[in-house]
């Protein structure tokens, strides 16, 4: 016979040698040690003490019994058993250190949104903001109302319709103050954050449209300024035919007189087709710096010689002035003659008869955060410019007189091509001009310098470097 198998006693604390040990079943009352999770401690306290509570109190006023006794005891199981979550039943938690992540998780990516975003809760007051909508809306403020920085009615409505219906929308909204600007608002409705804890219910989401609506606004005015010029030259040219294709046919010194005036307007639409074609190259290089280094002084004296006799009609003398020295920049060789050949030849038309065209050139020494720069200078001794139509010069089509600019050729884009150009070659233009006493016309563009200062610029990034020279300008003197 085998011998009996030993059974371990049940003080001994030893598990049996064979077979799986029991699952652990949860105790009845909570240890000391604080084995069960703290929601279940917390229940057994909560019923320990209630079951005490009720003794103490039945003991002092009727004495403590045996049965009195039992059926605390009999409560005290019941509540804890009750009130302990179940196995596998989730515990609701807060995860203090996970919410203070999203909050600066949320934090860093409004921060590096560019376009100014807002949350608000059901009653409009303001949870959280990036930087660019509080330079936008400076007196936005956490937990204060969005109309007390935002007071435009169709954004304040669109709000309440969003949180009444839940759906998406889009709005305008157009600040006046310091400058007028546009905005497109979107408003969407969010879902709460953690389950019982409300968070943001409406984000709205600026988009700046300023700049496009500007575009707009130009693309607009160019094609009704080309229609406009055009139709100009066009329009004389059908009334001149229909002429001598009537009463005129048999009219051999009308027809001549009327051929000269036809020809005038063709070319006319020719130099402003020309001019059309010029300026849309030159934008569609404008992001194209040049890296060719050309001297200037060679160009104006081309320029100089090629409209003396044009000015020698009109009674104008054109002088050059070249400081000693090569004036060197890196540049389009034909671009910038255009911009000389434009100067000087609105100084011959504009500057009155009898006159004088001064054209000087210079390399000035590096001032702060710019560097030398070459200046081309063109004074006239016109009748001026007055104060209000400086800012303006350099738009396309615009002229200070216009039937003036029509007699004398010109197709009131020469300026918008020499600022074009300018901007190319990270260059600025500068008009003074006193009424009375003529206006000088200063094209600065950034200097080469000699072989060793290019080789530093070219390893430096050459011309981007002048990139902080800015884009070409009009500006009274000083």
């Amino acid at each position: 016979m085998m011998p009996p198998r030993a059974t371990p006693s049940p003080d001994s604390g030893d598990p049996p040698e064979d077979g799986p040990p029991d699952a652990a079943s949860p105790p009845v009352f909570p240890s000391a040690a604080g084995a069960l999770p703290a929601a279940r401690r917390a229940a057994w306290r909560g019923a320990l003490g209630a079951v005490l509570t009720f003794l103490a109190g039945h003991a002092w006023l009727h004495g403590f019994d045996l049965g009195t006794g039992l059926l605390g005891l009999l409560a005290l199981l019941v509540g804890g058993l009750v009130a302990a979550p179940r196995r596998g039943e989730p515990v609701p938690r807060f995860d203090a250190q996970g919410s203070r992540g999203r909050h600066g998780l949320a934090e860093a990516l409004l921060a590096n949104i560019p376009d100014p975003v807002i949350l608000i809760d059901r009653r409009s007051l303001v949870i959280e903001s990036n930087a660019a909508a509080r330079a936008l809306l400076p007196s936005l403020r956490p937990r204060h109302p969005l109309s007390f920085a935002l007071r435009d009615p169709d954004v304040l409505d669109g709000i309440e319709i969003v949180l009444r219906t839940g759906e998406p929308l889009k709005t305008l909204y157009s600040p006046r103050v310091p400058t007028e600007r546009t905005f497109e608002v979107q408003i969407g409705a969010m879902q709460g954050g953690e389950a019982g804890r409300a968070g943001p219910n409406v984000v709205l989401f600026l988009r700046d449209l300023t700049s496009a609506q500007r575009l707009e606004t130009m693309r607009v005015d160019f094609v009704a300024n080309a229609s406009h010029e055009l139709r100009t030259p066009l329009a004389s040219l059908l009334g001149f035919i229909e002429t001598l294709q009537g009463p005129a046919r048999d009219d051999a010194k009308a027809r001549e007189r009327f051929l000269g005036i036809m020809r005038v307007q063709a070319l006319r639409m020719t130099r402003l087709i020309d001019d059309l074609l010029s300026l849309s190259r030159i934008e569609l290089r404008v992001h194209v710096p040049p890296t060719q280094g050309v001297d200037v002084v060679p160009l104006a004296r081309q320029i100089a010689d090629a409209l003396g006799p044009i000015a020698g009609e009109r009674g104008v003398a054109i002088t050059l002035d070249a400081a000693p020295g090569p004036h060197r920049v890196l540049g389009d060789r034909d671009e910038i003659l255009r911009v000389i050949e434009n100067l000087v030849e609105n100084a011959v038309k504009y500057g009155g008869d009898g006159g004088r065209v001064a054209v000087s050139l210079d390399t000035l020494p590096a001032e702060e955060n710019r560097p030398p720069q070459v200046e081309i200078a063109v004074r006239d001794e016109g009748p001026g410019i007055a104060p209000e139509h400086l800012p303006r010069l350099t738009e396309r089509f615009y002229r200070v007189d216009a039937a003036s600019s029509r007699q004398q050729g010109g197709t009131g884009l020469g300026l918008a091509i020499v600022k074009h150009i300018l901007n190319r070659h990270r260059g600025r233009l500068v008009i003074e001009s006193t009424p009375g006493e003529g206006a000088t016309f200063r094209a600065l563009i950034p200097a080469l310098g000699d072989a060793k200062n290019s080789g530093d610029a070219k390893k430096e990034g050459g011309p981007k470097k002048a990139l902080d020279q800015g884009q070409a300008t009009s500006s009274r003197p000083i």
